[in-house]
């Protein structure tokens, strides 16, 4: 019979502090998350009904409903997707499958990273030089939608090219021995197998753009409209600014309205990610590797 021996009771310790220090940080991680999310509910839930969503705000947006920047913000975080996903994807294809394996896509790949964490501050100003000014597009949905696509084009990039890179290159090689063509092996058989990985890039996005503020508020969003926009080239509400708008810049609100808007722009934001989340795992389930 296996005897323990003083290194075996050593690793066990180790292994026992590691496993706690690992749990600790994951309480850390949870419970101020719990702890935000409780506060919205309370605070937030009795306010928040039918009328609240699809009423307009009113009395100085001191009463009444979130319905335009509700439909605002759907309208900004679509038309960004519409913009950054194909852009996205199309280049990770390129780094992936095309470039070669050098210097330079290197230094590439490595500016790609480093513009994920660009402040979303210098964003808005290339959006306001790039996309109201040099473009004309004005201060619209377009011009914020493009905006928020160049701020999370890095993070489809990035998500994409390394659910390009998990394919196994023995795939690949199959496909070229069969007389397939570069482009089809990459169509028929490497994207079908990196959707969920790609997918996962689009659930950030959506995160991501639905909650910006700085980049919407100089080149598409309005504090108030009294109206609800007709196309991409006009102005737009949208919750995350609304947010900021009631919650520090209107006086006079009751306390439990800015609670409200925060628990429907995370409940959207949820709501937009578990579509996204469902989506990969009925295509997770057809991968055959």
């Amino acid at each position: 019979m296996f005897e323990a021996t003083s290194v075996n009771h050593h690793n066990d310790r180790v292994q026992k502090q590691v496993k706690i220090l690992f749990g600790i940080m994951l309480a850390l991680l949870i419970i101020p998350m719990v702890v935000i999310v409780a506060t919205l509910l309370i605070k937030g839930s009795p306010i928040v009904n039918l009328s609240f969503i699809f009423e307009d705000p009113k009395d100085g947006m001191t009463a009444g409903g979130i319905f335009p920047a509700l439909l605002g913000t759907i309208w900004l975080v679509a038309v960004s997707l519409l913009a950054s996903v194909p852009l996205g994807v199309a280049a990770a294809i390129y780094l992936s499958e095309y470039a070669p394996d050098n210097l330079l896509t290197r230094l590439i790949h490595l500016a790609t990273i480093n513009l994920a964490g660009v402040p979303s501050i210098v964003h808005a100003l290339f959006g306001v030089g790039a996309f109201v000014v040099f473009f004309r597009f004005g201060t619209s949905i377009l011009a914020a939608s493009l905006t928020l696509a160049i701020m999370t084009l890095p993070v489809v990039i990035v998500s994409s090219w390394e659910a390009l890179q998990s394919v196994p290159r023995s795939f690949r090689e199959a496909c070229w021995n069969m007389g397939a063509t570069r482009w089809q092996t990459i169509w028929h058989v490497v994207l079908p197998n990196a959707i969920t990985g790609i997918l996962t890039g689009v659930i950030l996005q959506v995160s991501r753009a639905a909650g910006e503020t700085a980049p919407i508020m100089f080149t598409g969003a309005a504090m108030f409209l009294p109206f609800l926009p007709n196309s991409v080239f006009d102005q737009t509400m949208a919750l995350a600014l609304h947010l900021f708008v009631v919650a520090t810049q209107v006086p006079n609100v009751p306390e439990s309205l800015p609670f409200g808007v925060a628990l429907v722009l995370v409940g959207i934001v949820l709501l937009m990610n578990s579509v996204a989340i469902w989506i990969r795992l009925r295509l997770r389930r057809k991968k055959k590797w």
